[in-house]
């Protein structure tokens, strides 16, 4: 067989291995805590996306109302100004008609 080793070759081999096993077991928890943190990191990055496409769709819905009122805005703009048209006309024809009576002698 071979030379069996001494006691303190063995006591020595024996705290070199729980020394890689105490190294090992820091190893595996420092990747446990990383993949841990990696997954925390992408679920806040999924939650991210999912709320900034909501984000998009209220703010294409609040461009369609806002154009919506914009054009509101505009066709009352131009109802009012065809009323002030109509107004001035009106009271063009008043004054025409009052020109006329009066030059007329009714």
């Amino acid at each position: 067989m071979g030379d069996p080793i001494t006691r303190e070759e063995h006591e020595e081999f024996s705290r070199r291995i729980e020394e890689e096993d105490h190294r090992q077991n820091r190893r595996i928890d420092l990747l446990e805590k990383s993949v841990e943190q990696f997954n925390t990191l992408a679920s806040a990055v999924q939650k991210l996306a999912c709320n900034m496409e909501s984000m998009l769709k209220e703010q294409e819905q609040q461009g369609e109302r806002l154009e919506k009122l914009e054009g509101l805005r505009e066709e009352n703009w131009k109802r009012w100004a065809g009323y002030g048209v109509t107004f001035l006309l009106g009271l063009a024809s008043a004054i025409a008609t009052a020109y006329a009576k009066n030059l007329l002698g009714l």
